[in-house]
């Protein structure tokens, strides 16, 4: 079996705002493969961060894959926004999206933007089954390792589980973890099958971000399975 390939996404929200093309072309030249944006509306998470205007402007300096893990309420109020904005991966919450998600993916789809599926840490991960096996299916899973919209929380290793079972259901997908993820968190990550790696304050409060980017990638690649 072929292993899926790491991504290693550093969290634009712990790097300098003020500096933010600055700062995304410094985590691409160090390695990075994607950037994860943040979106938050202050409603479905207390915080409110950056939206749309953000995202187009940072566009215009960086061709990077921008990763946006929506924490909204109503996320099909933002497709067409993020889209027109430059965003490259659009990761809505299964918690609000129970009703309409069959449409919500489909629409994502139709503007060229890849489609994601969160998970908060208190869903269960069957929630998300359908979403992958649908006929207009996500192509990405987010398990949150800590709760979305708090900063500074510890990694969670009970949510292994959920990353365990959905590599053992689907070996190809895109699994992708979020909260608390550094070096000393990694391992046991990659062993469970995530290969999507949002890295936050691990990266960016590194003296040298570049060999944290390096040991991520590294623990994921050792983890695959061999060919």
């Amino acid at each position: 079996m072929v292993g899926v390939s790491p991504k290693i996404a550093p969290s634009m929200l712990s790097s300098d705002f003020a500096n933010l093309a600055a700062e995304a072309k410094r985590m691409i030249d160090l390695g990075a493969n994607w950037l994860h944006m943040d979106i938050m509306d202050g409603h479905f998470v207390p915080n409110l961060t950056i939206g749309a205007p953000v995202i187009e402007s940072l566009r215009k300096h960086t061709n990077a894959y921008l990763d946006c893990h929506l924490m909204v309420t109503n996320p099909m109020d933002y497709v067409d926004q993020m889209a027109k904005a430059g965003a490259s991966g659009f990761t809505f919450h299964v918690e609000v999206a129970k009703e309409n998600w069959q449409e919500l993916v489909k629409k994502i789809k139709s503007t060229g933007m890849r489609p994601g599926v969160a998970l908060k840490p208190g869903t269960p991960v069957e929630q998300v089954y359908p979403l992958v096996e649908g006929t207009d299916p996500v192509e990405m899973v987010l398990v949150m390792t800590v709760e979305p919209g708090f900063g500074g929380q510890m990694f969670m290793p009970n949510m292994m589980d959920k990353v365990r079972a959905l590599r053992n259901k689907y070996p190809t997908l895109d699994i992708e973890v979020d909260g608390g993820l550094g070096p000393s968190t990694i391992d046991a990550a990659a062993a469970a099958g995530a290969n999507c790696i949002v890295a936050g304050s691990s990266v960016f409060g590194a003296p040298e971000p570049g060999d944290v980017i390096s040991l991520l990638r590294a623990s994921v690649e050792k983890a695959q399975p061999s060919t």
